[in-house]
């Protein structure tokens, strides 16, 4: 029977392998989020405590902040840009018919 631990190493080999092989900066700190939340768990199932809190606190809290607002600073993050973006479309589709 596989382990807890087991499991959640093979859901971190797939969380670095998505965060490699996506395109979208949004999706790939989502990703990285969730791996440090389960490396988290897994120091706890480990137990380790206190680098339990520590990865949480500087792996999921202050370095996926950095990211959200580096990609906000960046406008890969912007609605406006994905309301110009539906917008164009919605024209070139009405102007190609």
């Amino acid at each position: 029977m596989i382990g807890v631990t087991e499991i959640l190493l093979l859901f971190l080999i797939g969380c670095a392998i998505a965060v490699s092989v996506t395109r979208d900066l949004l999706t790939s700190v989502i990703i990285y989020t969730c791996f440090s939340m389960v490396m988290c768990i897994i120091w706890i199932t480990l137990e380790s405590p206190d680098l339990a809190i520590t990865e949480a606190a500087v792996g999921t809290g202050i370095t996926s902040l950095l990211y959200f607002l580096t990609l906000k600073k960046i406008h890969a993050i912007d609605a406006r840009n994905e309301a110009k973006k539906a917008a164009q479309k919605a024209e070139d589709g009405g102007a190609e018919a």
